[in-house]
């Protein structure tokens, strides 16, 4: 997807295609907010602080990791085995 399709998406005028590579990157997207509010219990703060802080699962922080296919599944991957030992 483009930055020029977001507010598309955002107001219903366009949807994913079901099954396409771009919806299944966009589960995994929502899929890494809801791991990661519920392992820090819904602060905006904390999210935003572990977006941004270097992780040495990743050699970089989450936010830069997921910008690629591949970053994105790790980072979900990470977050999973987290709330797995929580």
């Amino acid at each position: 997807l483009t930055p020029a399709t977001m507010p598309g998406l955002a107001s219903g005028e366009r949807v994913l295609e079901p099954g396409s590579k771009s919806a299944e990157l966009a589960a995994l997207l929502v899929r890494l907010y809801r791991s990661l509010d519920a392992l820090v219990g819904n602060s905006e703060q904390h999210r935003h602080a572990w977006m941004t802080s270097p992780n040495r699962a990743f050699n970089q922080a989450p936010r830069q990791a997921i910008e690629s296919a591949e970053g994105l599944a790790l980072v979900v991957r990470y977050l999973d085995g987290a709330r797995a030992q929580a």
